[in-house]
């Protein structure tokens, strides 16, 4: 591609540790491992054991990356491999390991990215309530200095949350994620509880000397089909990304949120006073971006349409979802302009704080044959999606970064393997991982950048 790339601009790949990992034996229980042995929860049936097998295959890994060329790897620390129990006593081989990967990175001369929390809950801290319960707020800022403590002094960046929304809505409200709960007052709580945990964390982290905190959000831009829908995705905005942006803006929860969700909550959570905590200064933002939202009148049957359930919406009114093709595997959208509108959401709420695209891809069917493994409309896609950056970037958007997501296949949480993210296949049964072209492709323009 012949493109303006900004000196300093980053491009990197990045994983999650339950998708990847393994070695559950190696560390304490999580919400996903409980959810995993629920039959049905997961399409194929498949859990954490062995994933990827990466805690295993770790120098394996660092030189796929180092092969690569990227100048960022964004990972996460797993919450129960540093504390099986969620609190008390550290794991000395969980943090060993971590010394691995994080030195690893550093010797190839690869920027560590590191995610405190990616959706695994420590099982102790779920069975006392997980995220509705205010609590683990201050059990995550624990964990977080922790962290700090110890790798502060290497890690380049530090995201306390990846994708609250996730959390708080999958996990709590529609029960699609772990922990399976569909209690939608709950997931309220736990969207409020996860951004004052972030505000404890990034105060804990301060005060130990670690740098380049910020969090993470999946903002997607939400359309109106029709201005008859228009209050309905005004709810949704709300919801997706409103009470994340407003909440570390310092703004609160907002009378709409307030008003709208009414019948779900009284809100007796949400204190005056957590404010500030709330709005903790963050030093970047980082977002992943998928797709957008379209929201149409409902269909015939009430179903919510392609690629997103209405049940993950608290209170939600009568809507459906319609995105356009094409479709990605997921049955989500592609439109690389909306790139553009969801930094816009950033960049009005938390003016002034650049921002990292931390996760883009998409699931998509690979072909295998005897000359690799092939996937064109992956490269395409990235490519398209970097452009779009670059554009933005040149609209005035302080953006500094890319990461593709994902390094390799794995577990994709509630799919496990039938959706394939991955610019590096990996065979379920060996763990044998093979770039696709799309790694070729990656590597190549990494390398044609100078």
């Amino acid at each position: 591609m012949d493109l303006d790339i900004p000196p300093g601009f980053e491009f990197g790949v990045a994983t999650s540790a339950w998708q990847i990992d393994g070695d559950v034996a190696g560390r304490g229980r999580c919400n996903w491992d409980d959810f995993a042995a629920i039959p049905g929860k997961i399409l194929d049936g498949s859990n954490g054991e062995p994933a990827c097998d990466h805690v295993h295959r770790l120098d394996e890994d660092l030189d796929l990356l180092a092969w690569l060329g990227v100048d960022a790897y964004r990972f996460s620390f797993s919450w129960p491999r540093v504390l099986p129990d969620g609190v008390g006593a550290i794991s000395s081989s969980g943090m060993d390991f971590y010394e691995r990967l994080v030195d690893g990175l550093l010797e190839r001369n690869i920027k560590p990215v590191a995610t405190m929390f990616h959706w695994d809950t420590p099982s102790t801290i779920e069975a006392a309530g997980g995220w509705p319960n205010r609590d683990t707020a201050y059990r995550f800022a624990d964990y977080a200095a922790i962290l700090g403590e110890r790798f502060g002094d290497r890690v380049d960046r530090w995201a306390t949350l990846n994708e609250p929304w996730c959390s708080a809505f999958l996990g709590y409200c529609s029960g699609y994620f772990a922990p399976g709960r569909t209690e939608p007052g709950a997931s309220l709580e736990a969207a409020y509880n996860l951004i004052l945990g972030h505000g404890l964390a990034v105060q804990r982290l301060r005060e130990v000397g670690a740098r380049n905190l910020g969090i993470v959000l999946n903002l997607t831009p939400v359309i109106a089909e029709t201005d008859q829908m228009q209050a309905a995705a005004d709810h949704v905005d709300r919801l997706q990304n409103g009470i994340f942006l407003d909440l570390l803006a310092g703004r609160g929860i907002s009378p709409a949120l307030r008003e709208s969700c009414a019948s779900v909550t009284d809100w007796s959570f949400a204190r005056d006073e957590d404010n500030a905590i709330l709005a903790t200064p963050i030093d970047w933002l980082g977002e992943n971006y998928y797709s957008v939202f379209r929201i149409a009148e409902p269909s015939a049957d009430g179903g919510g349409g392609v690629g997103q359930d209405t049940a993950a919406i608290p209170a939600c009114p009568p809507l459906r979802f319609a995105p356009r093709p094409p479709f990605t595997a997921m049955g989500w959208e592609i439109l690389p302009e909306g790139l553009e509108m969801a930094l816009r959401l950033a960049t009005d709420a938390l003016p002034g704080v650049p921002i990292w695209i931390c996760e883009n891809g998409l699931a998509t069917d690979d072909v295998i044959d005897e000359t690799g493994v092939h996937d064109p409309l992956r490269s395409d896609y990235i490519g398209e999606h970097i452009r779009a950056l670059l554009r933005a970037g040149e609209k005035g958007f302080d953006v500094r970064g890319y990461c593709a997501w994902s390094l390799m296949d794995n577990l994709e949480w509630s799919s496990g393997w039938t959706m394939k993210f991955g610019i590096v296949h990996v065979d379920p049964d060996t763990g044998t991982r093979t770039p696709k072209d799309s790694a070729l492709w990656y590597r190549d323009f990494l390398a044609a950048r100078s």
